[in-house]
C-alpha cells in the first residue's frame, strides 16, 4: 500500500476542509480552462500552510486528484525530505524526471535544445563534466524545460510537499520560478511549515508572506470534526466521552487522530467512555519517545532495520536498508513487513515512511554512533552502485572526522560535481567537510582555494576569507598560487573593495618571479586601481602603464591585458583617438579576442574584454564595439552565465547603440540588462552602469519623468560605487537634475564632479560631460566662466580628435557664444558629426543649426538642417527633439509666409 492509499482510507477523508478543497477546486478548474474546459488556462501559486500532521498532505492529493478528473492536465509531484536538504536539485529531479524519463535522450535534447548542457546536469540527464555552472543560468534552463513541458502537455500541476525541507537549489529555482507562473497554463501547489521554513532562503521566505501570495493555513480540526472522523471508522455507538478524548490527546491534529484511531481499532477499543482512559497511552506511542518505544517492542533487528531506513531517508531498498542493519535482505524482508503492520513504513519496492514525523523521530533516536556508520555504510553503497562522489556526499558530511586522506579525496570530487551542476552551496559544505576531517596538510592549501573559488559567483566574502588563508600557507603549489591571488582580487573587487584588490595583486607581483605570471598580476593591479572612481595615485599609474607598454607589441596575454589597459586609460584621458583604438587594436589577434582571454575565460575574467569594447565605443569604433559584446552575449548564454555577466553584455550592448543613436534599441538592451541585474537582488554594482546608461536614454529620447522614476527607482545618486559608470553617474546625476530645473543642485554635483576627475586627469568629454553641462547651468549668471568651460572642454575635445567629440563639444559651446561665433561653430559642429557614426548628436547639431539660422533672418536657410534634423530624430527615436525641431520649421514656415 502506498502513502497516498494509506490516506485515502474511509476515516481519513478530509474532514472540515471543506473552503480548502474548494480552494484547490478552483484553482484546478481556472487551471484546466473552467467548468467546460474551453476557457483560458489561468495557472498561479496556491500555498498550503501548517503545521505537522496537519493535513497539508491529504490537500495535496487532492489536488492531483481533481487536475487527474480532468484528463487534459499533466500532473508532476515531488516532496521535501529532512534527510535529502543537503543534496542539490534533489525535489527539481524528483518533480521532472517522470516526465523526462520515458524520453529518448534525442527527445530530451530537442526539447531542452541549448539549455540540455547547462541544465541537464542538474536534472540528472548529463554528467556534470562542465566547469563550474553558473546557478542562475541552470535555473533559467529549467524554467524552459518545464515551460516547454507546458506547452507540449497544454496544462500543468505541479505539486510540491513539504517545501520548508526542499534543498537549497530546488527552493532557489521554486522561487523565482513562481514569480512568473502569472502568464503561463502552469499551477504551483506548495505545502510546508511556517515555523522550519529554511533560513538559507529569504527570498522563498519573502514569497509566502507577500502581498500577492497569501497562504491558505490549515488550523486543527475542531472536536465536532474529530468526533464525526471517529464514528466514520469505528461505527456511529461511538459516544461523546471517547469522541471528546481523542480530540484533547490529540488536539485537533488530523495525522495524529488518524493514528489513535487505527491503534484503537487495532486493539479492538469500544469506542465507549470506559475506554477513553486508554487513548492517552495508545496516543503517546505516535510520537516522540513512545513511538520509539513502541518501536523497541518490535524487537532489536527491526529497530535496526527502521533506523537504517532513517538514514537513508528516501526510496528505501530494503536490501541497502538491511545492509546498513547488518542483515541478509532476507531478514530486512521480514522487519518491512513488521514495520509496514505497524503503520511505520508503507510501500513496497521502495518503502518510505507513512509520515515525515516519524521519519524524524526514529532518525533522532538512532545512536550517534551507529547513525555515523550507518551513513558511512550508505556512502559506500552508494558509490559501489556507481552513483557517484556528488550522491554520496549527503552521508559522507555526516560521518566523524578521522583524518581520512581518501575521504577528503571523495568530498573533493563532489565538490567538483556539486559546482558543475550550479549548486556551489552544495560545494562548499563538502569543502567545508574536507577540512574539518582534516586533509593531509599538504593537501590542505588547495581545499582552501577550491573553497573560495567554489564562493566566488555567490559570495565573495567567503572567497576572500579562504583564499587569502590559502596564500598563508606554504603547501599552496606554484601554479595556483597567481590564480588565487588573482581570484583574490576580483572578490575583492566583485565586494566594492577595489583599493583591496589593487593592493593584494601588488604585493604578491613583487614576490613572483618574472614572467607571464608576474604580468598577469601586474595587469589586475593596474586595472582595479584604473577602474576607481577616486583613484589615489592616479597620474603615477598612469604614467607607469603608459612606460611599461611603450615597446610591447602583444605577443602574449599578459602583454595583451597591458595594452587593454592602456588603451582603455587613454581613452579616459582624452589622448588621441587614432592611438587609442591602435592601442585596442593590438590587445586583440587578427581583430578578435585571443585565446584564453574570451569573455567566459576564468583566467583573465570578463573585465579586460569589457574595456576594450567600452574604448571602442568612445572612439567612434562602435562597429568593433557592438561585434565584442553581441558575441559576449552570444558566449554567455551559451555557456549558461545567465547572472551579472549577461546583464553586463546586454548593458554594454546598449552603451553601443546609444552612442549610435539608436535610442529605442539601446533602450530595450538597457531595460533587459536591469531585468537581469535586478534577479540578483537590490543594490547590486552591476545595476548602476544599467540605471546610468539607461537615464542618459532617456533623456536623450525627451522623456524626463521616465528618467526620473528609474532614478528613483535605483537611488540613483550619491553616494557612488567605487568603480567607474559608463557614462560617469556624477555626470548623469546632474544632467537629470538641470532636466528637472533643480540648476543649484546639479552646479553643486557637476562642479564636485570636475574636480573629482580634473585631479585625475581624466578628460573625455563624450564619457565625462560635466564642463558643458556646468556651462549650460552658470551662463545665466557667469556668463564668463560658462564660456571658460566650454572652450576648455573644445580644447580636450580636440586633443581626443573624433569627430563626436568635437562636434558635440562644439555644438555645446556654440550656446554660449556670440550669433556669428555661434553659427561658425554650429556649422563646423555639423561638419565633424556628419562623418560621426553618433547619428543623435549629428540630429542635435543640425537642429540647433537650423534654430540659430531662423534667428539670424536665414529662414530659407534654416529649413534644410531642421527638416534633415527632424528625419534624423525620428529614426534615433529622440521624440523629445523631434519636437523642437517641428516647432523650429513651424516657425521658418511662418517667417517665409509673405
Amino acid at each position: 500500500m502506498t502513502g497516498q492509499q494509506h490516506e485515502r482510507r474511509p476515516y481519513t477523508a478530509l474532514f472540515e476542509r471543506d473552503q480548502e478543497v474548494a480552494t484547490a477546486q478552483r484553482a484546478v478548474t481556472d487551471l484546466c480552462g473552467g467548468t467546460d474546459g474551453n476557457g483560458p488556462a489561468t495557472g498561479g501559486l496556491l500555498l498550503f500552510s501548517g503545521e505537522a500532521g496537519v493535513g497539508k498532505t491529504a490537500l495535496l492529493g487532492e489536488a492531483r486528484r481533481l487536475a487527474a478528473e480532468h484528463g487534459d492536465c499533466t500532473v508532476l509531484s515531488a516532496r521535501g525530505s529532512e534527510q535529502t536538504q543537503s543534496v542539490p536539485f534533489h525535489v527539481v529531479r524528483q518533480l521532472l524526471q517522470p516526465a523526462l524519463a520515458p524520453m529518448e535522450e534525442r527527445e530530451r535534447r530537442r526539447m531542452l535544445g541549448d539549455w540540455y548542457d547547462i541544465a541537464g546536469p542538474a536534472l540528472g540527464i548529463a554528467p556534470p563534466t562542465g566547469p563550474q555552472a553558473d546557478p542562475q543560468g541552470v535555473r533559467d534552463g529549467i524554467d524552459w524545460l518545464v515551460m516547454q513541458l507546458a506547452m507540449a502537455r497544454g496544462r500543468l500541476l505541479l505539486v510540491v510537499d513539504d517545501v520548508h525541507w526542499v534543498d537549497a537549489a530546488s527552493l532557489s529555482w521554486l522561487t523565482s520560478f513562481a514569480l512568473r507562473l502569472a502568464d503561463l497554463p502552469i499551477l504551483l501547489v506548495v505545502a510546508y511549515r511556517p515555523a522550519e521554513l529554511p533560513k538559507h532562503s529569504p527570498a522563498f521566505h519573502d514569497l509566502v508572506t507577500g502581498r500577492g501570495n497569501r497562504p491558505v493555513t490549515l488550523h486543527p480540526l475542531t472536536p465536532g470534526a474529530v468526533a464525526e472522523m471517529v464514528r466514520t471508522a469505528m461505527g456511529r455507538e461511538a459516544d461523546d466521552p471517547f469522541c471528546r478524548e481523542v480530540w484533547a490527546v490529540t488536539g485537533g491534529n488530523p495525522y495524529e487522530a488518524v493514528e489513535l484511531v487505527a491503534k484503537a481499532r487495532d486493539r479492538s477499543l469500544a469506542p465507549l467512555e470506559e475506554s477513553a482512559a486508554l487513548l492517552r497511552e495508545l496516543g503517546a506511542a505516535a510520537r516522540g519517545s513512545g513511538l520509539v518505544a513502541r518501536l523497541e517492542r518490535l524487537g532489536n533487528a527491526t529497530t535496526r532495520f527502521a533506523w537504517g531506513a532513517s538514514v537513508l531517508g528516501t526510496e528505501i531498498s530494503v536490501r541497502v536498508a538491511a545492509m546498513l542493519a547488518g542483515m541478509s535482505p532476507a531478514e530486512g524482508a521480514v522487519c518491512a513487513d513488521r514495520l509496514r503492520e505497524a503503520r511505520i513504513l508503507t510501500g513496497a519496492a521502495d518503502l518510505e515512511f507513512v509520515h515525515p514525523l516519524i521519519a524524524t523521530a526514529i532518525y533522532q533516536a538512532v545512536p550517534s554512533a551507529a547513525r555515523t556508520a550507518m551513513h558511512g555504510l550508505a556512502a559506500w553503497a552508494v558509490t559501489n552502485a556507481g552513483h557517484g562522489a556528488a550522491a554520496a556526499s549527503r552521508h559522507l558530511l555526516e560521518v566523524h572526522p578521522e583524518g581520512d586522506a581518501d575521504l577528503v579525496r571523495q568530498l573533493r570530487d563532489a565538490a567538483r560535481e556539486h559546482l558543475a551542476v550550479g549548486a556551489p552551496e552544495a560545494a562548499q559544505r563538502c569543502l567545508e567537510r574536507a577540512l574539518a576531517e582534516p586533509p593531509p596538510e599538504e593537501e590542505r592549501a588547495a581545499v582552501l582555494y577550491e573553497l573560495g573559488c567554489s564562493a566566488l559567483l555567490t559570495s565573495p566574502p567567503t572567497t576572500i576569507n579562504h583564499l587569502r588563508s590559502a596564500l598563508s600557507l606554504a603547501g599552496l603549489p606554484k601554479d595556483l598560487r597567481v590564480d588565487a591571488t588573482y581570484r583574490l582580487s576580483q572578490a575583492y573587487a566583485h565586494n566594492s573593495q577595489l583599493s583591496e584588490a589593487a593592493k593584494v595583486v601588488a604585493e604578491h607581483a613583487v614576490r613572483t618571479p618574472d614572467g607571464p605570471g608576474r604580468m598577469r598580476l601586474q595587469a589586475a593591479h593596474y586595472l582595479w586601481k584604473g577602474i576607481q572612481l577616486e583613484e589615489e595615485g592616479a597620474h603615477e599609474r598612469y604614467r607607469e602603464v603608459a612606460e611599461l607598454t611603450r615597446h610591447l607589441d602583444g605577443r602574449d596575454n599578459a602583454e595583451r591585458a597591458l595594452l587593454a589597459l592602456r588603451a582603455f586609460d587613454a581613452m579616459i584621458h582624452a589622448e588621441d583617438a587614432l592611438q587609442v583604438a591602435e592601442l585596442a587594436d593590438r590587445a586583440l589577434v587578427d581583430g578578435r579576442l585571443a585565446d584564453g582571454m574570451g569573455w567566459t575565460n576564468t583566467e583573465w575574467g570578463f573585465e579586460l574584454p569589457s574595456i576594450i569594447g567600452i574604448t571602442y565605443a568612445y572612439t567612434d569604433r562602435l562597429d568593433r564595439a557592438e561585434e565584442l559584446f553581441t558575441e559576449a552575449v552570444r558566449e554567455f548564454e551559451i555557456s549558461g552565465w545567465r547572472g551579472g555577466h549577461l546583464a553586463f553584455a546586454h548593458e554594454f550592448l546598449g552603451l553601443v547603440h546609444r552612442r549610435r543613436g539608436d535610442l529605442d534599441r539601446a533602450e530595450g538592451f538597457l531595460r533587459e540588462g536591469l531585468r537581469l541585474a535586478d534577479r540578483l537582488g537590490p543594490g547590486v554594482p552591476i545595476q548602476w552602469d544599467g540605471t546610468c546608461l539607461l537615464i542618459d536614454t532617456l533623456l536623450a529620447r525627451g522623456r524626463l519623468d521616465e528618467a526620473q522614476a528609474i532614478a528613483e527607482k535605483y537611488s540613483f545618486g550619491p553616494p557612488y560605487p567605487p568603480a567607474m559608470v559608463m557614462p560617469d553617474a556624477a555626470c548623469v546625476v546632474g544632467r537629470l537634475l538641470l532636466a528637472l530645473g533643480r540648476t543649484k543642485e546639479a552646479v553643486a554635483e557637476l562642479e564636485a564632479a570636475g574636480h573629482r576627475l580634473e585631479e585625475r586627469g581624466r578628460h573625455n568629454t563624450l564619457w565625462a560631460p560635466w564642463a558643458l553641462d556646468l556651462a549650460a547651468a552658470v551662463a545665466p549668471e557667469e556668463p564668463e566662466r560658462a564660456r571658460e568651460l566650454a572652450d576648455r572642454a573644445v580644447r580636450y575635445a580636440l586633443r581626443f580628435g573624433t569627430d563626436t567629440a568635437i562636434g558635440e563639444a562644439l555644438r555645446r559651446a556654440a550656446s554660449l557664444a556670440e550669433p556669428a561665433e555661434a553659427l561658425s561653430r554650429l556649422e563646423e559642429a555639423v561638419r565633424h558629426l556628419a562623418g560621426s557614426p553618433c547619428r543623435h548628436e549629428y540630429a542635435l547639431a543640425l537642429v540647433d543649426h537650423g534654430r540659430a539660422l531662423e534667428r539670424a533672418g536665414r529662414a530659407a536657410e534654416a529649413a534644410g538642417p531642421l527638416g534633415e534634423g527632424l528625419r534624423i530624430a525620428g529614426e534615433c527615436g529622440a521624440d523629445g527633439l523631434a519636437g523642437r525641431a517641428r516647432e523650429a520649421l513651424a516657425l521658418v514656415g511662418a517667417a517665409d509666409t509673405p
